[in-house]
């Protein structure tokens, strides 16, 4: 058998660990003319001659129990056919079903009940020394789904997959986690079969209590791992976010993950929509369709294509109108939640304006954002006034999953006659359009997390700023091929995940150690090239 040597450091000191190959089935445990290259193909066949999206999702979650290195093979030579299993859309009918097509543990359960003794429960997991990375949700706002509570632990196992594919994270550096502080679901607190605590969820003072204790303890037992925040209701991804920012390395994806690659399809859109219209970047107005986390995430993180044109924080944000369900948000409205009064407007003081279409005609935006889990809301009479006013307008419903999307890539086509700038949240399908093929843009955020993780884990920050999500951005903007921007693509090809992820964590870094807050001096000194090859390096194989 051969050994090998992998060198690490320890107080200081570097020492060499042996990693062993996983040892060969002696004779006659296999059949004889087993061969990984034709398994691989086996497995493939048996995942399409499954119908149903869950049929799908439940024999991918087998196939990583019991064969990881096939699973993951199977991912990156299958991305585009298997991100949509393991990720939106048919993730969400997973969580819905958790607790029905549940097999076996995976990930960590953190209770409510377990106040007091968290660190005890965290130290439990099994590999606590390798940990490097976790998605930690609570359950309260899974997709456009609402209160899931425990099911919700399907999204923290479907990212850090998307981690290990996307980024070549060790699957064994990945910690999935739930945390359990009940559901107000009451469709779950009836079923015998639901996995969580049969109880409403806790107050605010006691979950404040509740995450004090477990981002304290998870610190202490994992001290060089990044934490990802993942679908907490749209008040608690702010609090948390801004409550822990600055003492842990900790991340939230609805909020800075979606801005990130919203900007990133942004900025290829706006610079072609400025191109047909004649006018400049500077002169973009964007209306944003929902007003929650993700709705004011996005909106912030838009401000950058401002501020990078020149414009002053004040000029960024008066290009920027939120609706909510209210309809337009604007100061002498009434009562707001916090995190919209920032993108409240101060130069309108008429009667409330409710119906998208009027709003439209009063802002007349270039690009209209979905972010509102309202399925169909992008009328053909929205989509018309948007064509309307605009010789390519910019249309992104971003709502996951496919069924809450704003609207189709088909109708957006049809009624902008081919002339859209198209992302989404979910997938669509290519349309034909007067004997050309147009492709659709997917706002997909697994674009993003995952060289912005591995870049946090090599980097060994002890923050994630807004520069180094800003530089995400940046890098995915400018990853595409010129193969891929002469199809009119917004975004690269999800099939180069490893390729784009490598360019994302080289601009992430830098912008780390520009910051201050990174922790590996020795990468200071790479060029870029060599930075690169790094990267590329770091990344696991199955």
């Amino acid at each position: 058998m051969t050994i090998i040597l992998t060198p690490y450091w320890s107080n200081g000191v570097q020492k060499l660990k042996v990693i062993e190959p996983p040892p060969v089935p002696k004779r006659g445990l296999v059949p004889p003319a087993l061969n990984r290259d034709i398994h691989a193909e086996r497995c493939l066949a048996q995942l399409r001659s499954k119908d149903k999206g869950l049929e799908k999702y439940i024999y991918l979650s087998q196939l990583k129990h019991e064969d990881f290195a096939m699973f993951y093979r199977l991912c990156l030579q299958n991305m585009a056919e298997i991100t949509p299993i393991i990720y939106t859309p048919v993730v969400g009918d997973a969580c819905i079903n958790f607790s029905q097509i549940y097999r076996r543990p995976e990930g960590l359960y953190v209770s409510i009940k377990d106040k007091g003794k968290i660190g005890g429960v965290i130290s439990n997991w099994p590999k606590i020394d390798e940990a490097r990375i976790s998605v930690v949700t609570d359950g309260s706002r899974i997709l456009g789904l609402g209160d899931l509570g425990v099911n919700g632990m399907g999204i923290s196992i479907g990212k850090l997959s998307l981690y290990v594919a996307g980024a070549g994270i060790r699957p064994e550096s990945t910690v999935p986690i739930c945390l359990d502080l009940g559901t107000n679901t009451q469709r779950y607190l009836d079923d015998p079969l639901y996995l969580g605590l049969r109880q409403k969820r806790v107050g605010d003072a006691e979950m404040s209590a509740f995450m004090d204790e477990f981002m304290e303890e998870m610190s202490k037992a994992f001290p060089k791992l990044m934490i990802q925040f993942e679908d907490f209701s749209t008040d608690n991804a702010f609090k948390y976010l801004e409550r822990y920012r600055r003492k842990y390395p900790v991340f939230n994806d609805d909020i800075q993950g979606t801005g990130a690659v919203v900007l990133s399809g942004f900025l290829n859109a706006a610079k072609l929509s400025s191109v047909a219209s004649g006018l400049p970047l500077t002169s973009h107005r964007i209306l944003f369709f929902g007003a929650g986390s993700a709705g004011v995430g996005v909106a912030s993180q838009l401000m950058s294509f401002f501020t990078l044109q020149g414009m002053t924080e004040d000029q960024a944000r008066r290009q920027i109108y939120l609706v909510d369900s209210q309809g337009l948000v604007y100061d002498t409205r009434g009562p707001l939640a916090e995190h919209k009064k920032y993108f409240s407007r101060d130069d309108y003081q008429g009667p409330p304006l409710t119906d998208l279409l009027d709003i439209i005609a009063y802002v007349k935006p270039s690009a209209l954002l979905g972010l509102s889990t309202i399925s169909g809301a992008f009328t053909s009479d929205v989509l018309d006034a948007m064509a309307a006013i605009n010789p390519r307008p910019i249309i992104f419903p971003l709502s996951n999953p496919v069924r809450l999307s704003e609207c189709s890539f088909a109708d957006a086509v049809a009624h902008t006659q081919g002339r859209v700038l198209f992302a989404s949240g979910s997938p669509f399908p290519d349309q034909q359009f007067q004997g050309k093929t147009l492709y659709p843009g997917q706002g997909n955020n697994m674009y993003i997390f995952p060289g912005l993780g591995l870049a946090a884990i090599l980097a060994r920050v002890s923050e994630i700023t807004d520069s180094m999500v800003e530089a995400s951005s940046l890098g995915l903007a400018n990853s595409l091929t010129d193969e891929e921007r002469s199809l009119g693509l917004l975004y690269p090809r999800v099939e180069r995940i490893r390729e784009i992820s490598t360019f994302i964590a080289k601009e992430v870094i830098h912008a780390a150690q520009k910051a201050g807050v990174d922790r590996s001096p020795d990468l200071h000194a790479k060029s870029d090239a060599v930075l690169m090859q790094f990267i590329s390096q770091k990344m696991w194989n199955p």
